[in-house]
């Protein structure tokens, strides 16, 4: 295991998460529908406890996420998660929001009524994946900061302070870029084509289900409008590519030749696409066809891989600087040590009993599918 190869590992790891929590975003997307999917009280009340059965997951992930690339990239921690602060803080912010509904909607005493925090997860339903989206859209288009490497050893009049962000937005200007929007609403309405798979195969209710079969349509076709309008711009837009000294330069089509010299990424790329066409157009297609969610659920981990592998690999800056182009970040000049990063690869090796231990509890869970008499036998409920 060289020192590179360790930063690739570590790299596709982080993606791997990425994915993850991309898939997990179908609470998001399901909440998001809170009051337009559900007619009646009792329909609301089977989307949130549907949901509500698996937002520890999605909140777990986005946590681990952030620990993840602090622990093998700290330098892309500290310069986004610290100068890009407000757009993290707000992301934060509409998750914490979902877990304070669903644990005090149907608490005793509650003055606010379960209207209200619906209406919390409401929100983190459209402000959680599109401002996901917009902040991974950022690895492609670029954010203003400058590194001062030379802070290290305290060489420099800025003293400890290695990376800053070049205004005063501190990561809200990410909002200036339009690309950046479009990637934001691709995950968005990816997070409610999710959503309402999962409550096709999650809920046993007819009405639910035929409302949903109308609304997959419109959802995934606006999905796929704004996804592959961003995928066609990464394609054919000037990326930033990094040589064996470490020098970043704007290279055209630099991501559609990343494309091209790994074709294995290429192929996943189109793997992970087919897997999410199947999923939807199957659901839609035949009325008796409810596991939708788990090809698309696939489709979309592999997808969100393949596409942020395009980022960093093959000699690519992942985190490009659109203030001071050789500040941009890469593999290279933002991991932690050899060392570090060895030793977290022998640690890591504990993940797939972790996700074998996430599946066996995920069946256990949705071993029965959730109805109006069980959720009205459940004293539990949210």
């Amino acid at each position: 295991m060289t020192y590179t190869f360790l930063q690739h590992y570590w790299y596709f790891l982080v993606c791997l998460l990425a994915g993850l929590l991309v898939f997990l975003m179908f609470v998001q997307g399901a909440n998001s529908l809170i009051f337009s999917l559900g007619r009646t009280e009792e329909e609301r009340e089977l989307v949130v406890n549907s949901t509500g059965r698996k937002w520890e997951y999605t909140f777990t992930t986005l946590v681990t996420f952030g620990g993840a690339f602090f622990a093998s990239f700290p330098l892309f921690y500290s310069t986004s998660f610290g100068g890009a602060y407000w757009v993290w803080m707000l992301i934060l912010a509409s998750f914490v929001l979902q877990a304070v509904a669903y644990e005090y909607q149907s608490k005793p005493g509650n003055v606010f009524g379960k209207t209200t925090y619906r209406w919390f997860l409401v929100l983190n339903g459209f402000f959680g994946p599109f401002l996901v989206g917009a902040a991974v859209a950022t690895f492609f288009t670029g954010s203003a900061f400058i590194v001062s490497k030379g802070a290290i050893g305290g060489m420099e009049a800025t003293g400890p302070v290695i990376s800053r962000w070049a205004n005063g937005w501190h990561g809200l200007d990410a909002l200036a870029n339009p690309w950046n929007w479009v990637m934001g609403f691709a995950v968005f309405f990816l997070a409610r084509t999710l959503g309402l798979l999962y409550v096709m195969n999650n809920v046993a209710d007819e009405c639910l289900r035929s409302r949903i079969s109308v609304r997959l349509i419109g959802t995934a076709s606006l999905f796929l409008l704004f996804f592959l309008a961003f995928l066609g711009h990464v394609l054919v837009k000037d990326g930033f590519a990094v040589d064996a000294d470490g020098i970043v330069s704007i290279v055209p089509y630099k991501y559609l030749h990343n494309l091209q010299s790994m074709w294995y990424v290429a192929v996943a790329l189109v793997v992970g696409v087919s897997l999410v066409l199947y999923g939807i157009v199957r659901t839609i297609w035949s009325k008796a066809y409810t596991r939708g969610i788990w090809p698309t659920g696939i489709g979309t981990v592999i997808t969100v891989v393949s596409l942020l592998l395009l980022a960093a690999w093959n000699g690519t800056a992942y985190y490009p600087s659109t203030a001071d182009l050789q500040s941009s970040l890469t593999l290279k000049n933002s991991s932690s040590s050899e060392f570090t990063l060895r030793t977290m690869a022998w640690v890591s090796l504990v993940i797939p009993f972790v996700l074998a231990y996430i599946f066996y509890a995920w069946r256990a869970i949705d071993k029965k599918k959730l109805t109006k008499t069980e959720l009205a036998e459940d004293e539990h409920k949210y």
